[in-house]
């Protein structure tokens, strides 16, 4: 039997994907086509918000031609898959040519003429609609947030608002056509905004951007109290927008990954979670200004808790508190919070530094994160027998903000209400912790 193998992304798949596939079927008996992953795909250039690989592979399948479809996830992956599927013939479009002639040592390359007139570049420019995006701030989470959206497609950030501080020259530095210190004006020059102002104010801009229809991407922390994050949830239900929590961490491809193992039983049942974050700040500054909801918990246990609750669930049995307290503000903070089948604590500081990293333990095994764990490129599981030790590293492009934007997009663009990556109730629960935390229930100052 004479087996064939050939690759593609197949996003928005049309006439000149049909013609390749068969005339890649056509060169032998068994059809073997890799689609290739989002994670990978991400690495290659800019993030791509229509079809996921799931629904990709779905169209490949459909067409009839493929008679194996695998997952193409890794650089080198080509020749692995020659030699393990004992391929004898590679074949891809001709405007690849000469880029794979390096397989011809493992088997007979074929370049394939292309359909002109056509490609998946055409038709995302003639059907991605670009969404008009205003920034709410002009703080360092706005300047992080311009360049990450330059990878994500169907994004053009025309406007910034700021009613505190200049937002002229933010937009002078960073070429955007508006500017405003009127929010009302600023909506209606905006289809979707991006809220990255001080804390106490991220309710209040949500609720005025939705209630003008406006979609939301929100900032951590998202709100101060569950109640705040249950009615903007059912305002965007009942508008028909997408608001999403910008917790970056549960958008990342290593982070996800890691969910998809531990929730397989890779080192068993989960028993404990162990997480910390800290970052040294230094009078003045809004983290350590009361009035401003500063402290080490309102600003670092947004991600801590989302990974806890990814883990293990909302539906914790009891929490305790301590806090280290000076001028008003938690410098230091621990929380354990304890479910019926496991436990978990969180330690985080501005001004008492820890570890950084992330230990979850099993049945079986455990998974080692290092620090810094929130920005996840790298993490292995461990177990008793070293030798079945494994190490798993992933790309962490840029600020991470560019997985959350996609994320949000995707959602946008696709019609979903919810992202089973941070999915509303687990938002919910977060802010409820929060709001337990500034009303000192259960709580101990040391």
């Amino acid at each position: 039997m004479k087996k064939v193998i050939t690759y593609g992304t197949f996003d928005l798949l049309h006439e000149g994907h049909l013609k390749l596939l068969q005339r890649a079927k056509a060169l032998g008996d068994y059809l073997i086509v890799g689609v290739t992953s989002d994670s990978f795909d991400r690495g290659r250039g800019k993030l791509n918000v229509k079809n996921n690989v799931l629904e990709r592979v779905a169209s490949v399948k459909a067409t009839g031609y493929a008679d194996e479809i695998i997952i193409e996830d890794y650089l080198g992956q080509k020749i692995d898959d020659i030699q393990r599927f004992d391929v004898d013939v590679f074949a891809i479009g001709s405007d690849w040519e000469g880029k794979f002639d390096y397989l011809k040592e493992y088997c007979e390359v074929v370049y394939l003429p292309r359909t002109e007139g056509i490609s998946s570049t055409m038709l995302r420019e003639r059907q991605d609609a670009v969404y008009r995006f205003g920034i709410v701030g002009s703080g360092r989470m706005a300047r992080r947030f311009i360049p990450e959206a330059k990878v994500v497609n169907g994004i053009e950030i025309c406007s910034v608002y700021n009613p505190a501080e200049s937002a002229e020259a933010f937009a002078e530095e960073f070429g955007l056509a508006c500017w405003s210190d009127n929010y009302e004006e600023f909506l209606e020059s905006v289809e979707a905004v991006y809220i990255a102002s001080p804390h106490l104010s991220h309710y209040e801009y949500a609720k005025r951007a939705l209630s003008a229809g406006k979609h939301v991407l929100c900032e951590i922390p998202f709100c101060l109290k569950r109640s705040q994050a249950e009615e903007l949830f059912a305002l965007a239900a009942s508008k028909n927008l997408v608001i999403l929590e910008a917790g970056k961490t549960a958008f990342c491809p290593s982070f996800n990954h890691l969910l998809t193992l531990v929730k397989s039983g890779i080192i068993g049942e989960v028993v404990d979670v162990k997480t910390s974050l800290s970052k040294m700040v230094s009078a003045p500054t809004r983290e350590l200004d009361a009035t401003q909801a500063g402290g080490a918990f309102n600003e670092h246990s947004p991600l801590p808790l989302m990974a806890v609750i990814k883990l293990l669930g909302s539906e914790y049995s009891d929490f305790q508190f301590h806090s280290k307290v000076e001028n008003g503000v938690d410098i230091y903070t621990k929380l354990d919070l304890n479910y019926p089948h496991a436990t978990s604590s969180i330690t985080l500081g501005i001004g008492v530094k820890t570890e950084g990293n992330m230990v979850i333990s099993g049945t079986k095994g455990y998974v080692y994160v290092p620090a810094p764990w929130w920005l996840t490129s790298f993490f292995e599981i461990r177990y008793e027998d070293q030798s079945r030790n494994r190490k798993y590293f992933y790309s962490w492009d840029g600020d991470g903000l560019r997985y959350e934007i996609q994320e949000f997009m995707s959602m946008i663009v696709n019609g979903r209400k919810n992202s089973y990556k941070l999915r509303h109730e687990e938002s919910e629960a977060i802010c409820g912790i929060i709001e337990n935390f500034n009303s000192k229930v259960n709580y101990k100052e040391l």
